[in-house]
């Protein structure tokens, strides 16, 4: 990149305040021509917010955007993408019950004489992009009827129907599977080639340094710096993101057994998984780690008696039980904190207190009505045992970090004294710093004696968490590890479905 090079955007002094929150401080950011930069902060550093004053979704209280080295001001998404910014959402903004190529081009569908939509053009040129995309199905499809991951490609496919100076991928893999972002990642490089800005917002280190050429830096609001991807490391980044190194080693005890909580006998769910047997002690976590589609969620749903397995004993305190509905799983000691928290985990308009008592709403009530003072008890309880930052237990659930929230889904299962908790995905659109936090309160549940099981997309957290790793591929179990005896080769080779000595 020429030093003498326009930049295709230059944000200048940018503030944001909303009621008794001030956003973004004096935010300074540019992207240059055919350059991936990407932006970090923990949840709530102000990100989003610098990204949706981008795309004329919010309007700036005071400084400058400039594109192309002339001054604009964006009052509408619609204004942006004529001015040639495109912002990829993290959170879905489709219309469900319309077809793919209607929400590839809503807004601007391309029209015959008297005003009447042409269907086949729509139609082929949104083929043609799906086809770029190496997406599987065909743009009729209606998007209701598309998994989450196909729901985020007809996503980005909306940046690619103009001619776009700046694109903003705000957690576009979240969703993806690993072929999907491969391809993902073939896209982005094209629009690089192509003199494309392009903004990268992860959480995922290891997307950030093979994707980008400069990473800068929010906290608090405020800019922090900008530093070179090749000249600089994950802990550089980490400081300045957090304001401290991260500590990823294990300080406790070495671990204390005890007894076999849960036991799972040769348990099968036709087309989902098979022949599945496994063990967990307390005080123990079990990672469970696996490709898309290995069988790992499902599993735990059946645990949690959200589908009903047609073999196979399930075994919990050495007792056999048959696990019927959710109702019967917490009755029986097992909680399950789901992948999806904003979907399944919470009530996103509700209060902090509300959700963390929720399950046992009927254990809290006198009489007709709901003792308050007895949900104030709780929530106070783990909001202090987890460090869950919020200004007051009235405070919604949806506008809290992803780490908070993560936190109260947490909180809410353990006030209802599980024997097993399983966690699905813990950290996912979670920041570093609160990343560190979840795992290492996951370590301290299994050292006050829970059974822990966690499913986890992500090598290294699985490696961090795990006193013992199960490897699936397909539905089935292809190893089990002791932590003190894997490698990233043998756990890939295990998940891959590559044949190999059981370890002792």
């Amino acid at each position: 990149m020429s030093s003498t090079q326009e930049a295709a955007l230059r944000l200048q002094g940018i503030v944001k305040t909303f009621p008794g929150v001030r956003a973004l401080d004096g935010v300074d950011f540019e992207v240059m021509p055919g350059e991936v930069h990407a932006l970090l902060g923990e949840n709530g550093a102000g990100k989003s917010t610098l990204m949706k004053v981008l795309a004329g979704m919010y309007q700036p209280d005071e400084g400058q955007i400039i594109i192309a080295g002339q001054p604009v001001r964006m009052t509408t998404p619609i204004e942006a993408k004529a001015q040639g910014v495109v912002l990829i959402h993290q959170e879905l903004s489709l219309v469900p019950e319309m077809s793919a190529a209607e929400n590839i081009y809503l807004g601007e569908l391309p029209v015959k004489s008297f005003g009447r939509v042409d269907w086949k053009t729509l139609e082929e040129r949104s083929n043609a992009i799906l086809k770029r995309l190496k997406c599987s199905f065909r743009a009729e499809m209606t998007v209701a009827r598309l998994s989450i991951a196909n729901q985020q490609m007809v996503e980005i496919a909306r940046a690619l129907t103009v001619e776009a100076r700046v694109v903003i991928f705000d957690e576009p893999t979240a969703s993806l599977t690993d072929a999907e972002k491969v391809v993902l990642f073939d896209i982005i490089n094209d629009l690089k080639a192509r003199g494309v800005g392009i903004i990268y917002i992860s959480h995922r280190m290891d997307e950030i340094f093979t994707l980008s050429d400069r990473i800068t830096v929010l906290r608090d609001g405020a800019y922090r710096g900008t530093l070179i991807t090749a000249d600089t490391t994950e802990d550089d980044v980490t400081r300045l993101m957090i304001g401290r190194s991260l500590d990823l080693s294990r300080d406790e005890e070495p671990p204390s057994f005890g007894k076999t909580m849960l036991e799972v006998r040769n348990l099968t769910c036709p087309g989902l998984f098979e022949d599945v047997s496994f063990t967990v002690r307390t005080g123990e976590v079990v990672g469970f780690y696996g490709l898309v589609g290995a069988g790992r969620t499902e599993i735990a749903e059946t645990l949690f008696g959200l589908r009903k397995a047609a073999s196979g004993e399930i075994l919990v305190d050495g007792e056999a039980v048959d696990i019927v509905s959710p109702r019967a799983a917490i009755a029986m000691g097992i909680s399950l904190v789901p992948e999806n928290r904003k979907e399944q985990g919470l009530v996103l308009q509700m209060n902090c207190r509300d959700n963390m008592t929720l399950p046992q709403i009927q254990d809290l009530t006198a009489g007709p009505f709901v003792s308050h003072g007895a949900e104030l008890a709780i929530f106070d309880q783990y909001r202090d045992r987890l460090a869950i930052k919020t200004p007051s237990w009235r405070q919604s659930a949806g506008v809290l970090s992803g780490g908070n929230q993560q936190k109260i889904v947490i909180g809410k299962w353990l006030s209802m004294q599980p024997r097993v908790l399983i966690v699905d995905e813990p950290t996912r659109g979670i920041d570093v710093g609160s990343k560190s936090e979840i795992h290492q309160l996951l370590r301290e549940l299994a050292a006050q004696g829970y059974a822990v099981i966690v499913i986890s997309s992500e090598m290294p957290e699985v490696l961090r968490v795990s006193d013992r790793i199960v490897a699936m591929y397909h539905g089935r179990i292809m190893r089990e590890f002791e932590i003190a005896d894997v490698t990233e080769d043998t756990l890939v080779q295990a998940i891959s479905g590559i044949k190999s000595e059981k370890t002792p």
